[in-house]
C-alpha cells in the first residue's frame, strides 16, 4: 500500500474546493445566460427552492464531502476518491461550461 504524504492529499481536497467553486459560480453564470442544468436532481432543485439557495445548499454539501475525506485521509479510499472527484468534475463540469461560456462570450462580443 502506497503512503501519500498529507500535503498532496492537502493538494487534492483544494483543487476539489476549487472546482466545486468554480461549478457553482460557472452554473449560476450559466442558468442566468440562458443555459439549462445538465443536472437533474439540481434542475429539480432550481424549480423547488431557487437558483441560488439550491446552488449553495449542493455546494456546501460537495465541500462538506471534501473536508469529510480529509478527516478519513488515513483511508486508503480517500486519495482514489479525491482523484475521481477531482476527473469527474473536470470532465462534466469544468470542461462544459468553460466552452458554453466562451462560446457564448465570443457570440456576445461578435454581436
Amino acid at each position: 500500500m502506497q503512503q501519500h504524504p498529507e500535503r498532496d492529499i492537502l493538494a487534492l481536497v483544494f483543487l476539489n474546493l476549487a472546482l466545486q467553486l468554480f461549478d457553482g459560480v460557472a452554473t449560476y453564470v450559466g442558468i442566468h445566460s440562458g443555459f439549462h442544468e445538465a443536472n437533474p436532481l439540481l434542475a429539480w432543485a432550481f424549480g423547488h427552492i431557487g437558483t441560488t439557495t439550491a446552488l449553495l445548499l449542493f455546494k456546501l454539501h460537495a465541500c462538506a464531502c471534501l473536508l469529510l475525506l480529509w478527516q478519513f485521509r488515513g483511508s486508503r479510499l480517500a486519495v482514489p476518491a479525491l482523484g475521481a472527484s477531482a476527473v469527474i468534475y473536470t470532465i462534466c463540469s469544468f470542461a462544459p461550461w468553460t466552452a458554453a461560456l466562451a462560446s457564448a462570450h465570443i457570440a456576445y462580443m461578435a454581436s
